[in-house]
């Protein structure tokens, strides 16, 4: 089992940048592949990022490539999404989830837990 907190959510200009946290507790977070996931009002849960248990390898949709950085520090049992210019449509409810696949994992029926979401709002 694994607990996952999300932080760092909050109100931002658009072309700002907001860095959000994934904390983990529980069984070692290294176990565990991490995607980033949002979801907006009236649309499905998309991933945006994911990353391996070591952090060797990380995926990114074209929606946000170039623009978010996924990284991991597993010593803070921690994962964080770094968000660079930031644009409205950005604006969702953001959730962490972990995966027990030793691979990038990008199918959100194959993330075994979830946090329980922090909000992105983006002002034009």
């Amino acid at each position: 089992q694994v607990q996952l907190v999300e932080s760092g959510g909050g109100l931002v200009q658009a072309g700002g940048s907001l860095r959000l946290s994934c904390a983990a507790s529980g069984r070692p977070f290294s176990s565990y592949a991490v995607g980033w996931f949002r979801q907006a009002p009236g649309k499905e849960r998309e991933c945006l990022a994911a990353i391996s248990w070591s952090g060797g390898s990380t995926y990114y949709s074209d929606s946000v490539k170039g623009r978010f950085t996924i990284s991991r520090d597993n010593a803070k049992n921690t994962v964080y999404l770094q968000m660079n210019s930031l644009k409205p449509e950005d604006t969702a409810v953001y959730y962490c989830g972990a995966s027990i696949w030793d691979r990038v994992v990008r199918v959100q029926n194959e993330y075994d837990y979830w946090g329980q979401g922090t909000q992105v709002t983006v002002s034009s």
